[in-house]
């Protein structure tokens, strides 16, 4: 029992997972900083209560109105998007080119798959297949 959870937490997979979450979250909460203090602040000077995550629509009802945290929703967009952009510049592009480089060093060529046939034209090739073989 032991072995196997040695070997699950072993493998590369598992500790890429765990850096990736971890980079992650230090990610966010920097971002976070950033969109609370730097970018709320200025989207708010274009809104009615002059703070964006305060900012919130006003909906009459029977009994009392209900409030919808319409700034709040906008800054969870802008931090998510922040978040993702941050990730694809720092991690991903760089990762992604790195693997270019490694695949030319080792001489390995991006060649064009063929494309995938329908059942129909897989049979049709196999129909002048054999008409091929019993006319040879």
């Amino acid at each position: 029992m032991i072995k196997g959870f040695k070997e699950f937490i072993t493998r590369g997979n598992v500790i890429d997972f765990a850096v990736a979450v971890v980079i992650g979250a230090a990610f966010t909460a920097i971002i976070t900083v950033i969109v609370k203090s730097l970018i709320d602040p200025l989207l708010g000077a274009f809104v009615p209560s002059g703070d964006l995550g305060s900012w919130t629509i006003t909906i009459p009802g029977l009994f009392a109105d209900a409030h919808i945290g319409i700034g709040a929703i906008i800054s969870a967009i802008i931090n998510f998007l922040a978040v993702a952009l941050v990730v694809y510049f720092a991690l991903v592009m760089p990762m992604n080119k790195f693997k270019e480089r490694q695949a030319r060093k080792a001489g390995v060529s991006e060649t064009e798959e063929e494309p995938v046939l329908t059942e129909q034209q897989l049979l049709v090739q196999i129909r002048d297949l054999l008409d091929k073989q019993q006319q040879s």
